[in-house]
């Protein structure tokens, strides 16, 4: 299953999950109290907002405030509202359920990002474990696979010397410049009709340079990825070049 049909369905679920979820609480209309049931619709938004994105926190944050205001205010079954009172509970439902569906979401970003840094942690571990009698094409080996885990690409290779011109390219400074123009790569994401080279530079000039291709699928890398991409290759490239730039290329296949 495809992550679009994944959130398609999650979508869905946010608009009418609340809904059902009022109509059954409705048939316990009389032993349950207005804060209970907003409670309970309320989590209701933050395991969806959990799951995932902003639309789905807003969507499902309205559905609960919609399944409320026909089960649980009069007239019931019917979206008027009668008590000025009900209103202000509706509104509080709906104002409650975007925070904390922005609370959730937000959280759930600052996992998947710490996840991230754990993982580029374990990439430069990896390169800092390797023993000294580690062959120079061992080392671009795992250095190319460490970049590549890194940006989340699918087949890495390391070349000495410089990139081709039709490249795009992530210098030192870990932006992304595809014919000299800067880009975005986590709205634009990286160019799936050519090869993203990460640019290892000496005093010398260009080291050598990971090649990165990404053609299944397009990959969003963060400002921070490719700046953990850059430094990797800057920190862990020098002794690359020492076989000559005509060393043949370490390829990695990465997904």
């Amino acid at each position: 299953m495809s992550a679009r049909r994944d959130l398609t369905l999650l979508h869905a679920a946010s608009a009418f999950g609340p809904v059902l979820l009022a109509a059954l609480l409705g048939l316990a209309r009389d032993a349950l109290t207005p804060t209970v049931v907003a409670l309970v619709l309320v989590l209701a938004v933050v395991a969806v907002a959990a799951a995932g994105d902003r639309l789905s926190g807003v969507v499902a944050a309205l559905s609960a405030a919609l399944g409320y205001d026909v089960f649980f205010t009069r007239p019931f079954l019917s979206p008027t509202i009668a008590s000025p009172a009900d209103v202000e509970l509706v509104v509080a439902l709906v104002l409650v359920g975007l925070a904390v569906s922005e609370v959730a979401i937000r959280g759930r970003r600052a996992q998947a990002a710490s996840a991230r840094r754990e993982g580029y942690l374990s990439g430069v571990a990896a390169l800092l474990d390797l023993d000294e009698g580690t062959s120079p094409s061992q080392r671009r080996e795992a250095l190319a696979r460490a970049v590549g885990e890194v940006v989340g690409a699918e087949r890495a290779r390391w070349h000495d010397g410089p990139p081709d011109r039709r490249d795009a390219v992530v210098g030192p400074d870990g932006l992304l410049r595809v014919d000299g123009r800067v880009r975005e790569p986590e709205r634009e994401g990286l160019p799936t009709d050519r090869i993203t080279s990460v640019v290892a530079t000496s005093p010398r000039g260009v080291v050598g340079h990971v090649s990165l291709t990404s053609a299944a699928r397009v990959r969003r890398p963060s400002r921070e990825q490719l700046r953990v991409a850059a430094l990797l290759v800057r920190v862990a490239a020098p002794g690359a070049d020492h076989e000559g730039p005509g060393a043949t290329g370490t390829d990695l296949a990465l997904r």
